[in-house]
């Protein structure tokens, strides 16, 4: 007997590419039981997908969903012609946001931030991964870090977590006296199992790679998984650095990365996590080098970056068109990038792909095919979505 069966769908496993492989689908207990269950199979609940597309849940695999307040002003600095660097220098950025965090509680926390995760859900995404970053205080962080546990626990959909306290330094205070907080928050933070894995921003405006090395070294000896930040406004190493030293699972934005860089990636399997809207926001010039993360075999990943400064953007869709027109991009790696790469970038090997033994995270489209959620821009809603084999 089987919980769930859908039938009558185009089913796309996501295995190799995006072609069609089966018209059905089983679960038992969260996982899917078949591909292609024989007709009369018994099961306890049948859905009809009207020859609808049926696709893996979508992973968002780098966001900043968790925040309190906005930064509207900076964009009016933006448009006006001013940096990401220049704002940061100016005392906006990162740190224009603590303020309302540290005042912020952590249902406050929630409930600000519960509209942005429920306009990703809609999309079709089963997976969420929640930085913290804008507190700057051991306390501050694990409240936005208990928040996103919270949004985790009140919606149907997975929600990884990663401590971003290295993401830049508080005003007024010395880097690294506030970098040996960061690495003595580490050991709660394990206790109370606030994170999954432990960020960092290597940048000139933030860390640097020995800052990484640092940090990395104590979150590793706790079990953490550890990603980067790196490569964004500049190159400081930091790429080679995380993924030839330290293995990390991924390494994030990538605008200034070398072949050196790339090449360390593709010997560790460190996947390289795009993120278009903050390129696009910003209105960044610098493109990643997608060819040599091609001619080098590196995952590529896509990701909303969603975040009050540089990417608010509460679309996973959006930035997948992004992927495509900004940095080229085809449907089928853009799709790939919020599936099976995504699901690396977290250092899941249970969901991203639709067979036997993966979690039942997947939702119905009404489009004719893959690629239209990559061509129309705005307006698409996943008409159906299972989380462990559940509509959500």
């Amino acid at each position: 007997m089987y919980d769930l069966v859908i039938r009558n769908a185009r089913v796309h496993s996501f295995r190799d590419g995006i072609a069609q492989d089966a018209a059905a689908l089983a679960v038992r207990d969260g996982r899917i039981a078949a591909i292609d269950p024989p007709a009369d199979a018994p099961a306890r609940r049948v859905v009809d997908a009207a020859g609808r597309m049926l696709l893996p849940g979508f992973i968002d695999c780098h966001t900043h969903a968790v925040f309190a307040g906005n930064r509207m002003n900076e964009h009016a600095m933006k448009l006006a012609g001013a940096s990401y660097e220049e704002i940061a220098r100016a005392g906006g950025g990162i740190v224009a946001t603590v303020e309302a965090v540290r005042k912020a509680t952590v249902e406050e926390l929630v409930a600000e931030s519960l509209p942005r995760v429920q306009a990703l859900a809609a999309e079709g995404v089963t997976t969420l991964e929640i930085k913290s970053g804008y507190g700057l205080s051991a306390e501050s962080e694990m409240n936005m870090l208990r928040a996103a546990r919270v949004l985790g626990e009140r919606l149907p959909l997975s929600v990884t977590t990663t401590y971003l306290g290295a993401h830049t330094v508080p005003k007024g205070r010395d880097k690294n006296e506030y970098l040996r907080e960061v690495i003595d928050a580490l050991p709660r933070i394990r206790e109370e199992g606030l994170a999954d894995a432990v960020d960092i921003f290597v940048e000139r405006i933030a860390f640097d790679a020995d800052d990484m090395r640092a940090l990395f070294d104590a979150a590793k000896a706790l079990g953490f998984r550890l990603k980067a930040h790196t490569d964004q406004l500049s190159n400081m190493q930091a790429t080679r650095i995380a993924a030839g030293e330290y293995g990390v699972l991924s390494c994030d934005h990538l605008e200034y990365t070398q072949e050196a860089d790339v090449r360390a990636m593709a010997a560790s399997g460190t996947v390289a996590v795009l993120l278009p809207g903050a390129f696009y926001f910003i209105r960044e010039t610098k493109k990643p080098p997608v060819d040599l993360f091609r001619e080098h075999g590196v995952p590529i990943a896509i990701a909303t970056d969603i975040n009050p400064g540089t990417s608010p953007i509460a679309s996973l869709l959006a930035v997948m068109h992004m992927s495509c027109i900004f940095f080229g991009l085809t449907p089928e790696e853009a799709l790939l990038g919020v599936t099976r790469n995504a699901a690396r970038a977290l250092g899941f090997d249970d969901r991203g792909v639709l067979a036997p033994g993966m979690r039942a995270d997947f939702a119905l489209w009404d489009v004719p095919a893959p690629e239209f959620l990559l061509y129309q821009l705005g307006g698409l809603r996943a008409e159906k979505t299972f989380i462990e084999g559940i509509e959500a």
